[in-house]
This record gives structure tokens, C-alpha cells and sequence, in this order.
């Protein structure tokens, strides 16, 4: 979280209103977050065949050329979109290869108390990432802090001050969180976590 708070957030806004060389004067800026947002995502990927980080951020990038229209509140809206828009382009990436697969039995790969996520590109992905959207619809705050802490890369204190709560309150939600999703991933273990 390097990037100035003000300086972002002005450029993003020259951006929007289409001021010349605001883009090109973002993108400097912001790469080294994208960067860490990226190698976030990919240190879990076992497959080195698959896109990288850089290439990541690149594909980002040009989803980004589309968006200048989007009201950026700030820089955490940016960054928060970003990891979204990261793990958007992920997910397509897995159905991709999937689609020749045709499904099959697939081996579901658990979370762990260090949320060793299902690697990315793989259809196991597919999987946590139907459990997320369903997070979103029942409790958006808590796929938020989620997004925030193990996709974006903030610490336990940046979810809390991002997210207007305590670290303690952040610890307890992402470890409900947790076991919530390693319940959806793993019907069978016959878990009974339920949304507070």
C-alpha cells in the first residue's frame, strides 16, 4: 500500500474526467501494487504454465482501458476493483481449461488455517470462487475483508482500518469466513456453520 492515498486518488479522477497524460501518469504509480496484488494470487498457482504475475497485471491493464467511466471513490476502490478484476480474469482463465474437460471427478483441494487457497487456474478455483459469490450474496462485508486480506495483500490491521472494524472483529470474521468456505468446498466433512 505504497502508493500515496492523495496522489492516486487525483489521478484517477483526472483520468475519469479525461485529462491527457492522467493514465499514463496513474499507471507508475499504482504498478507496484497491481504487482503485489498479482504475485498474491499466482505464489498459490502450481502450475507454471499458466499466466504469471506480470502478465496478470498486463491483462488487468487493459480491462482497466475500459473503465475509465467508473466513479473511483478512491484508492482503495481502485485496489479493491483491481483484485476483483484479477480474480475475474482468473476464473476465466480456469474455465477455459475446463471446458474441454467436460467436469469429471474432481479432488477439492481444503483450506487451511492460511487460507491455502485451491491453485489458481484449476477448476478447484472454480469452486471457491462459486463459494465466494454466494459469501457476496448472503454477507458482502465479510467477502470485502476477504478480498482485502488474502487478495489485495493487506495485513489483519489495514482490513480493520480499511474496513472500518477492529483487528479483532477482522481475525473473527475471516476465521467464520473460513470455515464457511471450506464447509461449501467440503459438504461431505457435514459442518454446520451458519452467517451471523
Amino acid at each position: 500500500m505504497e502508493a500515496g492515498h492523495g496522489e492516486v486518488t487525483l489521478l484517477l479522477q483526472r483520468w475519469r474526467h479525461g485529462e491527457e497524460g492522467a493514465f499514463d501518469a496513474l499507471m507508475p504509480v499504482v504498478y507496484p501494487q497491481l504487482r503485489q496484488i498479482a504475485a498474491n494470487f499466482m505464489r498459490r498457482e502450481r502450475n507454471p504454465g499458466t499466466l504469471q504475475a506480470t502478465a496478470l497485471v498486463h491483462e488487468f491493464y487493459l480491462k482497466l482501458l475500459d473503465r475509465r467511466s467508473v466513479n473511483w471513490e478512491d484508492r482503495r476502490h481502485f485496489f479493491n476493483f483491481a483484485a476483483h478484476a484479477m480474480r475475474m480474469i482468473l476464473i476465466d482463465q480456469a474455465r477455459q481449461a475446463k471446458a474441454p474437460m467436460h467436469g469429471g471427478n474432481l479432488e477439492r483441494v481444503p483450506l487451511d488455517e492460511e487460507m491455502a487457497w485451491a491453485p489458481v487456474g484449476s477448476p478447484e478455483f472454480l469452486d471457491l470462487n462459486r463459494a465466494i459469490d454466494e459469501l457476496q450474496a448472503i454477507s458482502p462485508e465479510k467477502v470485502r475483508m476477504l478480498e482485502l486480506r488474502y487478495f489485495l495483500g493487506c495485513t489483519a490491521e489495514e482490513t480493520a482500518e480499511l474496513t472500518g472494524v477492529s483487528k479483532a472483529t477482522v481475525d473473527r470474521e475471516l476465521r467464520f469466513v473460513r470455515a464457511w468456505l471450506f464447509e461449501r468446498l467440503h459438504p461431505e466433512a457435514g459442518s454446520s456453520t451458519a452467517l451471523a
